[in-house]
């Protein structure tokens, strides 16, 4: 018998707390249910208070859009307009140099030429010139005394002849008389 006692004492006790558990589990879904019901009814209130307020809202930020771009295009304007100048400027400066350089490297250039051919004792321009003037004044001082005729001068250019070229026969040998009158009119 004690046995039983034991037994039904323990059922009691855990018939007990199994209602104890089931109303715990009760309030908690009724809590859970009524936390859920605020939730949903705090986002109904947001939705119609979003669309009451939402075209007033949308429009006032495309205003301050607005009026941030307006600023930034100003901003930005100006600075771009100075870049501008000072990526010209550079650039003008940048081109300054490179002829500045360049003239330096052609005068080197000329004068390296110059002495090379100095070396070589090809005559100048100048030179050249020089015997040119001095073979005219020959011409006339001949001409004045009768000997070659005017249209030879120094001055026609006559073409150069290729290596290849044959050489025209030698001219008859000149007479006495012609040399004589040549040596006479030489000074």
């Amino acid at each position: 018998m004690a046995t039983l006692k034991k037994s039904a004492r323990k059922k009691t006790a855990s018939a007990s707390k199994n209602e104890d558990l089931q109303a715990q589990a009760e309030q908690m879904s009724k809590r859970l249910g009524e936390s859920a019901q605020q939730v949903w009814l705090a986002g109904v209130g947001a939705f119609g208070r979003a669309q009451a307020e939402g075209t007033k809202l949308f429009e006032t930020l495309v205003k301050e859009g607005l009026s941030l771009e307006h600023v930034t295009r100003k901003a930005a304007g100006g600075k771009a307009q100075a870049m501008r100048d000072a990526v010209e400027t550079t650039v003008g400066q940048a081109r300054e140099r490179a002829s500045d350089t360049w003239d330096r490297l052609e005068k080197v250039f000329e004068e390296r030429v110059h002495r090379a051919l100095r070396r070589l004792e090809v005559p100048s321009r100048e030179d050249l010139s020089t015997l040119i003037d001095r073979v005219d004044a020959l011409n006339a001082e001949l001409r004045k005394l009768g000997g070659v005729p005017a249209a030879k001068t120094a001055r026609t250019v006559r073409p150069r002849k290729a290596a290849n070229a044959k050489k025209p026969a030698p001219a008859a040998k000149k007479t006495p008389a012609k040399r004589a009158s040549r040596k006479k009119a030489a000074p």
